[in-house]
């Protein structure tokens, strides 16, 4: 089966209404881990992943009217108060999961004995943006050697380049599909590029790749050339980390809990959500993240994608302060919401 054929046959299946019914059919098994570094062909788009279609004339007419894309001065004010508690690295073992917040969606997991990193973003400025009002809560020069990275997509804000520059080249590299040729031009040598609910396999951790709300463009002509999504993480205990990248709310993660019962830990975007109209298809609100949670199943949550760069319009402290009434707006145990300061860690031991 052809990589076209693979996702038109996900894709439909996970858009049937039936699936949420209780008389659905079995979830399909978990698909076999592909080979590391597989070269692979891809279509040359994936304009038909889009949940949501991209803003047209209109839509971009009405933001260059009424879009603001930073808060006011008052918004702006509580940047002093953001949380930002750089600490050491916590200690683990091969039967450790933990997480540190190095901010926006950059972690560094440590999962079965590797040390993983999403989406890092080490750069004081990305294309575009101004600079962070956060530094970033873990010193490179601290981190242990990386196993690997995963990345979700490949806006400037999620794949960095300076920040790729500094790791050796033959790091293992998990990608969307398509978007492996960026990193091959830079002389990365493991790269294993991924479609939906495929996956492959690192020293005995397993790497799902999974739908996101979202979409990709980096170039004036390559908007959904690659792949978007997110990545669950398994451990061979079963223990399972899931990392939802950039996304809107919607239908993907009730799918995404069904195929991966029992996450431990969801780490979750928060931030870049107003104004709705113009971001609510690929950015969740606080509270919708929190609905998020509920339907993947997963026992925790930490908050993400905010306190680093001003993407949006949201006062820079709202995001926090809704998302911890949302979690108890829920029912939800507060010790479950892991609300890290940037720089913070949070884990799981082996008792978990």
């Amino acid at each position: 089966m052809t990589p076209q054929s693979e996702s038109t046959t996900s894709t439909q299946e996970s858009d049937d209404p039936a699936a949420t019914s209780p008389f659905a059919p079995p979830v399909p098994p978990l698909a076999e881990p592909r080979p590391l570094a597989e070269r692979r062909v891809w279509p040359r788009t994936f304009h038909d992943r889009l949940t949501a279609p991209l803003p047209g004339i209109k839509a971009l007419a009405r933001f260059a009217r009424e879009g603001a894309v930073r808060p006011g001065r008052e918004g702006l004010a509580d940047i002093p108060r953001l949380p930002f508690e750089p600490a050491p690295l916590p200690r683990v073992d091969a039967r450790t999961v933990a997480v540190t917040w190095a901010g926006h969606a950059s972690w560094v997991l440590r999962i079965g004995g590797l040390t993983v990193l999403t989406d890092p973003v080490w750069s004081r400025r990305i294309l575009g943006t101004p600079a962070r009002i956060t530094p970033v809560g873990v010193d490179w020069d601290e981190l242990p050697r990386v196993d690997a990275v995963v990345i979700s997509h490949n806006h400037y804000d999620h794949l960095d380049a300076p920040t790729l520059r500094r790791l050796p080249r033959d790091t293992p590299v998990f990608a969307p599909a398509g978007l492996g040729r960026w990193f091959h031009r830079r002389r990365f040598t493991c790269v294993t590029e991924l479609d939906w609910w495929e996956a492959a396999e690192l020293d005995g951790i397993r790497f799902d790749f999974v739908p996101a709300h979202h979409w990709s463009k980096r170039t004036l002509t390559d908007a959904c050339h690659s792949l978007w999504g997110g990545w669950v993480l398994t451990a061979p205990d079963g223990r399972r980390l899931y990392f939802a990248g950039d996304t809107g709310y919607g239908h993907w993660f009730t799918r995404i809990g069904r195929r991966h019962p029992g996450i431990d830990l969801a780490l979750m975007p928060i931030g870049a959500y107003n104004p709705r109209w113009w971001l609510s298809d690929v950015h969740c609100d606080p509270e919708e993240a929190v609905r998020a949670v509920q339907d993947l199943g997963a026992q925790r949550m930490a908050p993400m994608h905010w306190a680093t760069f001003v993407l949006s319009a949201e006062p820079v402290l709202e995001p926090l302060t809704r998302v911890r009434a949302a979690w108890e707006k829920a029912g939800l145990a507060r010790e479950d919401l892991w609300d890290l300061p940037v720089g913070g860690s949070g884990v799981l031991d082996g008792a978990q």
